[in-house]
């Protein structure tokens, strides 16, 4: 083949994963528990040769180490759903929920980011090509172009101190996104480009603990 037609041969192909990645997409008709308690079954360690280094089960908890950047996705793509994770900071530092995640995977994919970090839970990113409505612009500092957008929350933060657990909720219905912290909404996002992916446990600089993770139907 001619390395000129390269290029458009892995476009293709990734379009061709990603159709067949969103005609696969699940709208749960019921509760599921997606972490059991003993281990990571169902999931996806990104990037995977550093998942025993960076993901364990300890006393039935899913514990991080925060070290490297990556995440710990679904391995089935969702749309229509409430996702609730229990989790704690064993020290203050940056997490997230990565709704509506595509292929392929990489730091950061297409997806939408429901900020978990200490004291900015609540947050929005929008990265690598998803796109919302009334979003603030995030750019290069280098080269000046939009690396995604972003939606701060608006009031006050419902999070609990670092070492005491939160109940953490992403609403995702058809374009929109809902973020409910601790029984209290504290930002909702409408009009984005994606509605349905994997589903992520963000890592990005900070250990924490996962008591549960669990899907709801609407």
């Amino acid at each position: 083949m001619h390395p000129a037609r390269l290029p458009l041969v892995a476009a293709l192909l990734l379009a061709a994963v990603v159709h067949v990645f969103a005609a696969d997409a699940i709208a749960p008709t019921a509760k599921i528990e997606l972490f059991n308690g003993k281990d990571t079954v169902g999931w996806v360690v990104f990037p995977e040769a550093t998942s025993k280094d960076t993901w364990s089960i300890k006393d039935g908890l899913l514990v991080c180490s925060g070290k490297p950047n990556g995440f710990l996705r679904t391995e089935k793509s969702y749309k229509q759903y409430r996702f609730t994770v229990e989790w704690r900071f064993t020290k203050a530092g940056n997490t997230g929920v990565i709704v509506h995640m595509t292929p392929p995977d990489a730091v950061w994919p297409k997806s939408i980011e429901c900020q978990g970090m200490h004291e900015r839970q609540g947050d929005f990113y929008f990265w690598n090509g998803a796109t919302v409505k009334d979003g603030t612009e995030i750019k290069n500092k280098k080269t000046g172009e939009v690396r995604g957008y972003r939606i701060g929350r608006p009031g006050e933060s419902a999070e609990k101190p670092v070492g005491e657990w939160n109940t953490f909720t992403c609403v995702c219905d058809k374009n929109g996104v809902t973020i409910i912290v601790n029984g209290k909404e504290v930002n909702k996002a409408a009009g984005a480009n994606l509605s349905e992916g994997f589903i992520g446990l963000q890592v990005e600089g900070a250990a924490f603990e996962v008591k549960r993770c669990t899907l709801e139907p609407l």
